[in-house]
């Protein structure tokens, strides 16, 4: 699909440019637009580094771990045919609170292992249960509690001045996605339509042991487990850190609610705070679960460096796209088109493109998001809006085609549909949260 839409950007662009004559544009902006594409990655790859470490050191200090330990009584609830003791829902587990911490990487072994596991506990072989139905669709949903860092790390690479904006925004539209997955997947799985049915040729037998992901994978993704308690100094510590923390953040508060409105001040705090307290929460985190948090840092960023690498081909490719696009004419065109229709539900047609390729590609997505990004400005609202989208959806039809195949599901029942309910959903809620934020 991202081939048809790369060759349609680069031919569409052609074709209209010599409509137009504006070819001599359309030239100029390959150059440009693979050069700003370097530039982009280059700036970055400083951002990607500082944020993959501090989460490589939270990740040491065992910070997955209690996510793990809290969701736990609801993935029970949710998945009620999967035994507590069986390594699906362990699997399952795993995944949902790595995707919580924004590590996609690391939860697509984990949610491999879930659906291998959970076809272990499946009577019709090659058709999706109401557990594997229920897993694709949360996990294509995933609330993320924690900052895209990717989509932030494109912002300041964009100079944007406050490129947490969207931290908020996003968990909101998370929510509205895993929300709307969930409903769509209880509407439908009682439906005659979708009832599971065994597939004519298929035979039940024995389902292949998953090796993919050993307990040794797990437990180094957990993170440390020390059962001792916390030296006196290291809890002293951390409380004079909280204390200062919590007097600073009092003081301020108190100073700037003299010469402006309480809403306007807590939003100046969230603005002016939030990385920060972002920052000093991870490396407390590190500290807690005694880790040394500089080699912690160091050997969590380069992964940032390794990610910057592998995306550079994908953003110059789509970003010459879309600027030969651009300079063509043919995208004000079709913007002039798509805006009666997008303004009339709060949605900037130039944000459009995004949200119907960020369910089939992720790089596509984020070069459109960073082209926009560079023409309307990383803290407009159509840079807000369109970092948002981004930091909020899921590749689906990636994640299906792959945890599908690896439990050689055939027929996923309702799946897709509580993947695009949550796609939808996401949108609408991303729609609701930068107008209420940003507009």
């Amino acid at each position: 699909m991202l081939n048809a839409v790369w060759l349609g950007l680069i031919l569409g662009a052609v074709l209209w440019a010599a409509y137009a004559g504006n070819m001599q544009a359309v030239s100029a902006s390959i150059f440009d637009s693979a050069r700003s594409a370097v530039d982009l990655v280059i700036a970055l790859t400083g951002t990607m580094v500082v944020f993959l470490g501090l989460m490589g050191v939270a990740r040491q200090g065992g910070m997955l771990r209690w996510i793990s330990q809290l969701i736990a009584p609801l993935m029970r609830r949710l998945f009620p045919d999967v035994p507590a003791d069986h390594p699906a829902m362990g699997a399952m587990v795993m995944n949902f609170a790595t995707n919580m911490l924004g590590l996609g990487n690391a939860a697509t072994p984990f949610g491999l292992k879930a659906m291998v596991e959970l076809d272990r506990l499946n009577p019709l072989r090659g058709v999706a249960s109401n557990s594997m139905v229920l897993f694709l669709a949360i996990n294509t949903s995933a609330i993320t509690i924690m900052a895209p860092t990717g989509t932030i790390a494109i912002r300041a690479a964009a100079n944007s001045t406050d490129p947490f904006a969207i931290w908020i925004p996003t968990l909101i539209a998370t929510t509205c996605s895993t929300l709307g997955a969930v409903a769509m997947f209880y509407a439908l799985r009682n439906r005659k339509r979708y009832k599971a049915r065994p597939l004519e040729g298929e035979e039940d037998g024995p389902r292949p042991r998953d090796e993919s992901v050993t307990t040794d994978d797990v437990e180094d993704l957990l993170g440390t487990a020390n059962p001792e308690p916390l030296s006196v100094w290291r809890r002293l510590f951390v409380g004079v850190v909280l204390f200062g923390l919590i007097v600073g953040l009092a003081l301020e508060f108190q100073e700037r609610l003299t010469d402006a409105a309480l809403i306007d001040v807590m939003m100046e705090l969230l603005k002016g705070w939030l990385f920060p307290l972002l920052v000093v929460g991870l490396l407390l985190i590190g500290v807690v679960g005694r880790v040394r948090v500089y080699e912690a840092m160091v050997e969590g960023g380069r992964e940032g460096l390794e990610v910057a690498v592998r995306i550079l081909p994908y953003l110059v490719a789509i970003l010459v796209a879309v600027g030969m696009f651009r300079a063509s004419g043919a995208l004000d065109v079709l913007i002039s088109v798509l805006n009666p229709v997008t303004s009339l539900v709060g949605i900037p047609a130039e944000v459009l493109p995004i949200a119907l390729l960020r369910p089939l590609s992720a790089s596509g997505a984020f070069g459109l998001m960073a082209e926009i990004l560079e023409t309307h400005g990383p803290d407009s609202f159509i840079g807000l809006f369109a970092s948002t989208v981004v930091g909020s959806t899921e590749t689906t039809f990636y994640v299906l085609t792959l945890y599908c195949g690896a439990a050689g599901i055939r027929d996923i029942r309702h799946a897709l549909l509580a993947c695009l309910a949550g796609d939808v959903a996401g949108l609408i809620g991303a729609t609701a949260a930068c107008h209420l934020f940003f507009g």
